[in-house]
């Protein structure tokens, strides 16, 4: 029966107290690439397996929060059909802001993961119990964190992420059984 890729105990150990996650969203939730309108507005891609990825991870219990360096209205739109309560727009010191989020979940840093591909995440990643990068990520980001996705930002690297946070908190199997049954 196909199921999520085995973990090594101490990746799982690791990600088990996890109650927040921090995603960045250029080469993260997106492929880094920004295209413009003939206006001017910024346009994303968004894929859709990140996308149930962290609605599991809110219906588990674990917090996903957003902080980015851009704003726009497609990102607002894409975060807000999800229903993604903690984010930070145009932030480009990171680690305060993913302090503010910490400060009003009532979390630390021992229960945080951090997901990001550039320097700019570097903060908030290496303070994080757990961190990850999409293969993607500058060299800087993959020699700094715990894991490093298949699967390249934009592309299902934040679900590769959702779905060892969900084995490690017990809760994969139970929701991967309500659409099976």
């Amino acid at each position: 029966m196909p199921t999520v890729a085995p973990y090594h105990a101490e990746l799982l150990e690791r990600a088990k107290a996890v109650k927040v996650v921090f995603f960045d969203v250029d080469g993260v939730l997106t492929d880094g690439g920004l295209l413009y309108s003939e206006t001017g507005e910024t346009l994303k891609r968004f894929h859709t397996l990140d996308g149930h990825g962290l609605k599991m991870l809110q219906k588990a219990g674990i917090t996903p929060a957003v902080i980015t360096g851009r704003d726009s209205a497609p990102l607002r739109n894409r975060l807000q059909a999800l229903g993604i309560g903690h984010v930070h727009f145009g932030t480009e010191d990171k680690r305060p802001a993913a302090e503010v989020t910490l400060a009003a979940l009532g979390l630390g840093w021992s229960q945080a993961a951090a997901m990001g591909d550039d320097w700019p995440d570097l903060p908030m990643m290496s303070r994080a119990a757990f961190a990850c990068a999409p293969p993607n990520a500058h060299p800087e980001v993959l020699a700094r964190v715990h894991f490093v996705t298949d699967r390249h930002g934009g592309h299902g690297a934040a679900r590769e992420l959702c779905d060892l946070l969900l084995t490690a908190s017990g809760r994969y199997q139970a929701q991967l059984a309500e659409y099976i049954r």
